[in-house]
Parts: C-alpha cells; structure tokens; sequence
C-alpha cells in the first residue's frame, strides 16, 4: 500500500477490527480514539480497551541517553530548536546531491541515545509470525545479509510549519520548522522484506511495527507515550522499507539511528524510525499515538476523527539563499535552490524574482529521480535597491505544483505552498 488511497482503506479496516476487539490500541489516548471511531457510528467495543501485553525490550545494550545530540550544531549550519536542529539551506549551496552527514537535519523525541553495535539485537515478533516469541539479529548478522543500496530524502511531517503562522495566518502546534527539516543522503542497509521471511512472516499479518530505543516520549502534561513507534501495512514493509546501518559510505550516525534505523522513502519522516530495538509483526492491526494523536489531519476541513494516517510527502522548493541575504544591484547573480516530491519526481520549477508577478523556468541541474529532490539554478539581475520576496514552485511527474496556500491542520503537517523567501537589493 504505497499510496494515501491504499492507506485509507487500510485505515478503515484497522477501525472495523477495532470495533470488533480485534486490534490493539497501546499507548492511545481513549478519548482521542473513540473521536476517531465516532465516524463509524459504534464506539462499544468490548475487548478492545484490554491491557495490551507488555512492550517487548530489546535485548540490546542499554541506551545512554545524552543531552540533545552527539554532533557539533555550528551556527552557520543549523537553527536549533530543542532537541531538534533545523538545516539552514544556505548550508547546502555548495554540496552535492545528497547532503553531508555533518550538516544532516536532526529530529529528536527526546535525545539521542548512544548505542553499542556489539552488544545491540534486532527482536522480531508477534503474532504474525510463525514462531510468536520471535527471532533475534545481531548487528553482524544484518550486516551479513544482502545490502542494497538507497538514495532518498527523510523529511520531517513538519517541515515548512511555521508558515502556517507566517504566510497564512493560523498557527500550528510543534516545532516551528522552516524548510530545513530534510535531508537526502545514500542508505545502505538490508531490505525489511528479507527479514521479515527470515522470522517467519505469515500471509496473515497485516501491521509491522518498528520500535526505537530512545528514552519514552512524555508529552508536556506528563503523559508518558512510551517510546517511539508506528505501525507500517504489511504491504509497505515487503515493498521498499529499508533497515539502514550506513549513511553516505560510512556507519550510520549516533543522532540518525545508530546503529540500524528503519528508512521508509518518500514517505513522511515518523515512519523511519531510528535506533531501531524491536519490530513486531501483528495478524491484528495496531495503533499507537503516533498514528493517531499525532500524524493525522485534524481541522476544520478534516472529519471528526481527521485523515488517515499520513504517508507521503507534499511538493516543496526552498532556495540554498540566507533569509535577508543582501544582493547587489546591477549585477548578475545566480540564485540556487531544491524542489522534490514525495509523489513523484519533480520534472520543473518555475522561480519569480518579482514576489509572484511573473515566473520563467529554472535550470535543474540533476535528472529528477523518484525519492529524491533536484537542484535547480536562475539567474537573476536587479536593477533597483530595495526589499523583495524570492519565490519558487516545482511541478512533479503527477502534474502536482506547489500551491498559493495549503489547507490549514492544527499540527502543522505537510506544508506544500509556495514560500516567500525576504531578501535586499542594495
């Protein structure tokens, strides 16, 4: 199920079963649950509110968790927010396709733990296996399977947020990212769908869900969501899922999931869960709070119980040009930037100099790939001083372009408009 329609109906089964008191529920607030039930007109489920069996522990090291991250945050790179470092695009102007390690986006629940790979174990299990207590792997033993190899873009569901605040109007909750909550980079790894048959997968699972190995997730009321999870369908996991133990040619990195993460492509960031611990496969499906309190659709425009649960990115374009940069006038310049698409391979980007009066095509400088953004370049020639708004808009391969506005959510996910980039002429 690689797209939203697969998704939804997916989705619609997971209620129905709910209903039936035959899915689990960990971790989910009850009352957010029955809103989202509410739309099926029967919210009486007997079992389903049953304690579910006690979260599985890896039987790996125990995570030394630290203070933020491992990783320098240089100013000139990054905007921390929290626990979180937001990649300036500037940054990027003068790297390649896929962004360097150092300077890779960092989105943290809360901090990151540092992990030994001797010593660490993958737990695969559930019942939708055929042997329900589940198979172990150590590091050497993924490491000793087929790898392939992976070029795509992780991109945090909130990417862009605080324009919703800034260009339109209507704040949302989270991180107030701008548009540097992504990064491309080349994975290698074992596919999940290899593992998965190695520990018996049966035709009747229909949820995999990986699990992290940072410290539990307390939201600021004191709920204690335990620690990051999310269901995947079966479908997606035996399709292109990836466990990732390198990153760009070299052992993955402590703050992007040392020493194996979960890479989902194209779809939104939540789903590739890092420092992976366990994955349980499950015949019945399974919520967490990560695919219902969080990362959904919720809103005016939205059903009660808000959309499905997010999947694949939007279009996006930002330009690699510091916020306020100054210009000189009469003078040619070449202005850098990058679009991409979580539906498709972005196949043209249009850039106005002018705050949106006109636009004339860029240049993309690479071949657009599918999972991955384009590097595009203008050139422009001002002639008079004074502030202005640079804007860019890519189109993809589904004929999808950027919009003017993006329908507002109440947490802020899947920004796609335009942006309104300042910056001086003097």
């Amino acid at each position: 199920m690689s797209d939203h329609i697969g998704e939804v109906a997916h989705d619609r089964l997971r209620r129905e079963q709910f209903l039936a008191g035959e899915a689990r529920a960990e971790g989910v607030d009850r009352r957010l649950l029955l809103r989202m039930l509410a739309a099926t007109g029967a919210v009486g489920a007997t079992g389903a509110w049953a304690a579910a069996p006690a979260a599985a522990e890896s039987r790996s090291a125990t995570a030394a968790a630290t203070a933020g991250t491992v990783k320098p945050l240089p100013e000139e790179w990054f905007t921390v927010r929290g626990t979180n470092a937001e990649t300036r695009f500037e940054a990027l102007r003068d790297t390649g396709r896929h962004t360097p390690v150092e300077r890779f986006f960092v989105r943290n629940h809360t901090s990151t733990p540092v992990i030994d790979k001797d010593s660490w174990s993958l737990r695969v299990w559930g019942s939708g296996l055929g042997r329900p207590d589940g198979t172990e792997f150590s590091y050497a033993d993924l490491r000793r399977l087929p790898s392939v190899t992976v070029s795509a873009l992780v991109e945090c569901a909130g990417n862009a947020r605080s324009y919703f605040d800034t260009q339109q109007g209507r704040p949302a909750s989270g991180t107030a990212w701008t548009l540097g909550a992504v990064g491309s980079a080349r994975w290698r790894g074992v596919r999940l769908a290899d593992v998965l048959r190695l520990a018996g997968v049966r035709r009747d699972a229909v949820d995999v869900q990986p699990r992290g190995l940072d410290a539990d997730y307390v939201t600021d009321d004191g709920a204690n969501l335990g620690r990051v999870r999310r269901p995947l369908p079966v479908e997606k996991a035996l399709d292109d899922v990836v466990l990732a133990y390198e990153m760009n040619g070299g052992p993955l990195p402590a703050d992007h999931g040392h020493p194996v993460r979960v890479l989902v492509p194209s779809w939104v960031g939540i789903a590739s869960v890092k420092w992976v611990g366990d994955i349980e496969v499950s015949a019945e499906p399974l919520y967490s709070p990560w695919n219902t309190d969080f990362y959904r659709l919720f809103g005016d425009a939205y059903p009660p119980e808000g959309s499905a649960p997010l999947t694949r990115q939007t279009v996006k374009s930002a330009f690699e040009v510091a916020q306020g940069q100054e210009f000189a006038a009469g003078r040619t310049h070449v202005l850098t930037g990058r679009s991409w698409s979580g539906r498709g391979r972005v196949t043209s980007v249009e850039v106005s100099t002018d705050g949106g009066a006109s636009w004339r095509p860029a240049r993309l400088r690479d071949s657009p790939r599918q999972d991955n953004w384009v590097r595009w370049s203008a050139r422009w020639r001002p002639e008079r001083a004074g502030a202005r708004q640079l804007l860019a808009r890519a189109t993809d391969s589904r004929g999808v372009r950027q919009p003017e506005r993006t329908v507002a959510n109440e947490q802020g996910y899947l920004f796609d408009a335009v942006v309104r980039h300042p910056v001086s002429v003097v």
